[in-house]
Order: C-alpha cells, then structure tokens, then sequence
C-alpha cells in the first residue's frame, strides 16, 4: 500500500511542476560519457524519450536473450556473445553487471540549468512486489562546471520463494571544461543483496502441475518448493573515479566578416593528462540451514553444517598521458597519444585455519584436494604502455584506436588493442553511416580462476592467456530505418565453468559469428519494430548460445490533444532452444549444462506508455501471454522460471527549473 501512496504523490508532484513551470530550452542540454583510458569525451543520449520507458521494469528485457534467476535486480548473464562483457577480474560482480554502475554505464551532463530526474516502478501484489525508484540530479554551478548526484533503489519480494533482492546505489559527479584545465569524476557505492532459493525443486510445478497435484492444474508459485531457503548473496561495490587535462596552447583572434576582432579563443595544442581509477569489491555468501547444505553441495571443505565466504578484491590505477590535441590548425587532423598505466590489485578469501589432512581434521569435511593451502592473501602489480589515435571532428571520417602493452607482473606479455572506423555517405538521398570495429587481446586469466577457496570449491590452475580477435561492422540506413550489424570472433584458451561448476580452460579456438538485423516499419500511427539476431558457434560445449533470438514490438503511437503522448503496443522476445547456463548460488557462477533445453518460448508484454510535457508513465500486463498460448516451458535457465503474469505501472518526472 505505502508504494501506491508514493506513486500517487509523486503523480501529484508531476501535475503541480506540469502546472506551474514553463518548459525551458532544451536544445543547449547534452550528455556524455568517457572512453578509457585517457577520458576522451562521446556523445550519449539523455534518457527522456516516451519509446519502451516501461522496460525498465522487465529483468528478461536486458537483452534478447538473458538467463537470469528471474527477479529484478538478481543475477544474470546475456547470451548475446558478442554483447557480454569479458570476464573481469572479480567474477562475482559479472552476474549483477546489469544492476550495478562502472565507467562505462557513467553519464555527465552539461544542462545549463537544474535538472531531476525522479522514476519510481512498481508492481505485484504483496507477497510478490517489485519496486525500483531512481533518482538522478545534474546542475550548472557555471557555465564550465557542473555537478550531480544519483540514486538507485531496486526491492523485490519475487515471484517465488526466497527469491527476494534489492539493491542500494548511489553517486556523485562532478565535471570543469576551462580554456586550460577540465575535470571529470565520479564517487560511486553499491551495495546488492539477495536470497538465493536454488531452483525450484521439480520443473513440473511449472510444465506440469496437475500431475503433482492430483489433477489441479493452477499453483501459486509462491506455494512451489525451492532447494534453498537459508542462503544470501551480498556484493558490494565502490569507485572513485578521476580524470585531470591541463592544455597548452595559445590565443587566437576571432574576426567577423569585415576582418574586424570580436574576440578571442584559446586554442589547446597539447595536454598532460592524469587518471585515477580506484575501484573495490567483495562479495560475501552465507547458508545457514544444516541440511540443505549437505543436499545441495557435495564438498565441504571449511564446515558441514554452514558457510561464510567471503572474498574481496581492490584495484587502484594511475595514468599518465600525454596528448597532441585534434584540429588546433589546419594540418593536425587527428590526435595522438602516450600513456603509461600502473595498477596495484590486491585480494583477500576466506582462509582455511583447519588441517589439510590428518587426525586434526573432522571426518564430515571433504579431504583438501591440494598439498599445499591456497594463499588468503594476493597482492600485484601491473605496468601497461600505451598509445591512442583519434579523429572526432572529421565530416567525413571518423576514428579511434588504443593500444597498450603489458611490462611487468601478471600484465607481462599482454596485448590488447581496440579500434574503430566510421563514415557518412550519400545513398538514395539520404547519408548512410558505415562503421568497422576490432579488437585484439592477449590477457592472462583473472587471478581468481587460478586462485580460489570457498566451503564449496577449491580450484589451483595455471591458466594460459586468452586471445581474442574480433571485426565486423555496422551498416545504419536511416531512409528506410535499417541497421545491420555484421562481426565473428575467435577465441582461443576461453575459459569457462564446467559441467562441475569448476573453472576450465579450453586449449582450442573457438568461434563465434554473429548477424543483427534492426528494422523498423511505420505506417501514420501503426510502427512495428524489430530485432533479429542470428549467432552460431563452433563449439557449443565452450560457448553454448541460443542460434536465434528475435525482440519484436507492434504498437501505434499518437496524440491525443495534441498534448499527451501514447504507444499503445505488444512486445515480444524470443529465443530458440539452447542448452541454457546452470547457476551455482555460492560462488554466483553461471556454468556449462548439457542436459537440459531452454527458450523456444515467447514471452510477451501488453503496455500504454504514456507522456505528457516532462512526465512519462505506463500501466503494463508482462507475460501477458501466460497459460494462453506458447506453452508452460518459461524457464530461462535449468529449474528457475521467468516471473509469471503481472500488473505493473511506473511514472518518471523531469524536473526542470
């Protein structure tokens, strides 16, 4: 009830700003975010378009295809290959990467004037409720400097038992573009916590529920059995982030068209640049139900009855650069630059204080399996050098390149390069953008794949580096609203979790191609747009991914009163059937199954979405189309299904003033 009351008021709140303040200019306002690792600055979109504002509400809708637990803000992997991130170095972030902020997530806003953004979702009833408020704040303090706050609080009770999470994250920001000196950073803390149930117990009570009931074919999935109810995951995170660019240049007149002065510029030639990046994480797992704990795992190597682990990890990382700036005359067409990067990771686990072997140690824990103890404590030390190409400011060529080699510690050897292409060109009366991109990495494994203890697993290896060379490119056609994405990737020593849910390293390569077709149609109201997704790869026992995945949306959008904007639609996703991920809870891994099958399901929600001035709101039916047609295979992954029907509704207010 209390979350009906907040959306009521904040719905009040909108009708009084939608009353009382006049709508501002708008056109000045502009977003970026920052490329790695010098912070280049790139054009980002503002987040106040009416298009699909209600799938923020959808944990499915992250991607076309995405195995998750099922709940808002709880774990999950994309299956699109070629839009999941690498491994990183703290493998249990990776499962809440969609929920949690990084640099790459990170917005600054140059708004002129005050701007809050306010957004609270909400839905279920109360033994399943959903919310998710947002709350994000940018503001000029000169016509140079900006500052802002955000705020992140995603609850849900879930569908099904001991499936709860919720989440608290919140920021600063901060940006200065002076003649000489610019500034941007960040100050972000995320804490994630969640109940891990295991899987509901037999598959039945959602392929089949009359036969476990006796014929009763309806079930509140409330009422399903779940194999864990004592077990939590947390994770938490935070980052400070820091980049510092002071410019050497000189002053140049500003004349009219009568070759009269008017002004003067500064006109930056080079920069020195300084970076910090200072990130930590831990995660930490906890059972406390006995029995289960000798159900559901076979090793136990600290304790029988119970389990704490606990893992943290910290990273602090300094650049130095050093830059010849773009376009100061008309001979600089591009901008160069070097850099050095040093960083100091450190981690620490749960240490192990019982004997290896031995009289000391309890007959109920598993034997250790190694001679010798992982260490509790790790600390390295890393020393990359760099360089970076980039033409921004081209009309008809644009690109970027960075580069960097590895020099001393763990970093020794590695190789890693990123780049990209564009360009515009004139095809049927219209520009077509045409962009190529690759990339090459030789990296060694993250220290946790080859160091780890837990209760549970155990793991020593002395993994190879994994080199990844990946190209494609993107064809945008705005005429007749195609984009078509074309890239194949191959991957040699990729290392991934086995049928035992254990870190293995594949000694071959394997590769992976990928087809993305984005078409879009309209007729007066009536728009149907589409994403079709084509991926195959040549080992489905590394690298098992759905082969089709399809987001499919059918909707009219229109007026009313020349003032309220409204699509009025069904979506849909879909992905073929594929031997889907299985998800072992105490170390938040997804792992590689060859049992059982998922997808081939449809998954559609019926929604209005709605604007009016500076408010967005919608009412939305998600798996509308549950029990009517599509059958009762929803699991996105083995023994965990998708969220059942629901009613669900959310307003966002942009507050300017």
């Amino acid at each position: 009830m209390k979350r009906y009351l907040f959306l009521y008021i904040t719905i009040l709140l909108c009708g009084s700003t939608l009353v009382n303040a006049a709508d501002p200019e708008e056109s000045t306002s502009y977003a970026w975010r920052l490329l790695s690792p010098l912070g280049l600055r790139e054009e980002a979109p503002m987040d106040t378009l009416l298009y699909n504002y209600y799938q923020g509400a959808i944990p499915s809708a992250i991607s076309p295809a995405f195995a998750t637990t099922g709940n808002q803000g709880s774990v999950g992997q994309n299956m699109i290959f070629m839009q999941r991130e690498p491994m990183s170095d703290f493998f249990f972030r990776d499962a809440k990467s969609a929920w949690l902020p990084s640099l790459e997530s990170m917005r600054f806003f140059n708004t002129r004037i005050p701007m809050t953004h306010v957004s609270y979702n909400t839905g279920g009833g109360r033994e399943t409720a959903q919310d998710y408020l947002r709350m994000l704040f940018s503001g000029n303090f000169s016509r140079r400097g900006q500052i802002g706050a955000v705020f992140n609080y995603p609850y849900s009770k879930g569908s099904y038992n001991y499936q709860a999470a919720k989440g608290f994250t919140w920021g600063l920001s901060g940006s200065y573009t002076g003649d000489r000196y610019e500034f941007q950073g960040f100050f972000n803390i995320s804490n994630m916590l969640n109940k891990e149930n295991g899987g509901i117990t037999d598959d039945l009570y959602i392929l089949d529920p009359a036969e476990l009931q006796g014929g009763v074919s309806s079930i509140n999935s409330k009422s399903i059995p779940t194999n864990l109810t004592a077990s939590h995951n947390r994770v938490k995170a935070k980052q400070f982030y820091m980049n510092h660019r002071y410019k050497v240049g000189f002053w140049r007149d500003i004349k009219d068209d009568t070759d009269s002065v008017v002004g003067r510029e500064y006109v930056p030639v080079s920069s020195f640049i300084w970076t910090f990046d200072y990130k930590t994480s831990s995660h930490r797992f906890t059972n406390t139900n006995a029995q289960e704990e000798a159900d559901f795992w076979e090793n136990h190597y600290v304790s029988a009855t119970g389990t704490r682990d606990y893992t943290s990890y910290s990273s602090m990382q300094n650049t130095l650069g050093v830059s010849l700036l773009e376009g100061f005359n008309k001979y600089a067409k591009a901008g160069l630059a070097a850099f050095i990067t040093h960083e100091l990771r450190k981690y620490n686990q749960t240490e192990d204080s019982i004997p290896i072997a031995g009289e000391d140690r309890p007959d109920v824990l598993t034997p250790y399996p190694y001679d010798t103890k992982v260490a509790p404590k790790a600390t390295e030390n890393l020393l990359y050098v760099g360089a970076q190409l980039t033409k921004q400011q081209g009309s008809l060529l644009n690109y970027e390149a960075t580069a960097k080699i590895g020099l001393i510690g763990p970093a020794a050897g590695e190789v890693i390069a990123d780049g990209k292409v564009s360009t515009h060109i004139r095809l049927l009366g219209d520009t077509v953008s045409i962009t190529g991109y690759g990339h090459f990495s030789n990296k060694s494994a993250p220290y946790l794949m080859n160091h780890y203890f837990s209760n549970h697993f155990i793991w020593e290896n002395d993994f190879g580096k994994i080199r990844r060379v990946r190209f494609g490119g993107v064809l945008d056609i705005p005429h007749t609203s195609t984009n078509i994405n074309v890239g194949v990737e191959n991957v040699q020593n990729y290392i991934y979790f086995n049928s035992d849910a254990l870190p293995t390293q594949h000694g071959g390569n394997v590769q992976v191609f990928t087809a993305q077709l984005q078409q879009d149609f309209r007729f007066r109201a009536l728009n149907w747009r589409n994403t079709l997704i084509y991926q195959t790869s040549s080992d489905e026992t590394v690298i098992p991914i759905p082969k089709f995945a399809v987001y499919s949306n059918l909707y009219l959008m229109f007026r009313i009163a020349k003032v309220l904007q409204v699509q009025f639609g069904v979506d849909l996703n879909y992905y073929s059937k594929y031997k889907a991920p299985g998800y072992q809870p105490s170390t938040m891994a997804f792992y590689n199954q060859r049992e059982i099958d998922c997808g081939n399901y449809p998954f559609m929600n019926a929604y209005i979405n709605m604007k009016l001035s500076r408010a967005r709101f919608y009412v939305l039916f998600s798996h509308v189309n549950q029990g009517m047609f599509g059958g009762n295979d929803y699991f996105s992954m083995p023994h965990y299904p998708l969220n059942p029907r629901r009613f669900q509704m959310g307003v966002a207010v942009d507050f300017n003033n």
